[in-house]
């Protein structure tokens, strides 16, 4: 059987078993090195005051939200897209 990718699919190399983390969409347990990272910033201002507080100088704290997706739902929701075969070969 031909091997797809050089790395299996993971990002580390010699450190022994990674944590598993839960996919925000649908559940599934997923390694974190395999896992999709998606970091939003929300605020508990509303951005119209938000907008008016910062032309004064104000300055207005952000909460960052971590949220891991499988690959599955990384492709369904347009985070990560499906690359051509010729692309998938090139080694950045």
């Amino acid at each position: 059987m031909p091997k797809k990718r050089r790395s299996g699919g993971k990002t580390g190399s010699k450190k022994g078993r990674s944590e598993l983390v839960s996919c925000s969409s649908c559940g599934k347990l997923v390694r974190r090195e395999k896992a999709k990272k998606r970091t939003v910033y929300s605020s508990f201002v509303d951005y119209q005051i938000a907008r008016e507080l910062r032309a004064q100088g104000t300055r207005i704290p952000r909460v960052p939200t971590v949220k891991y997706y499988c690959v599955n739902c990384a492709v369904h929701r347009g985070i990560v897209h499906i690359r051509a075969k010729e692309e998938r070969k090139k080694r950045e």
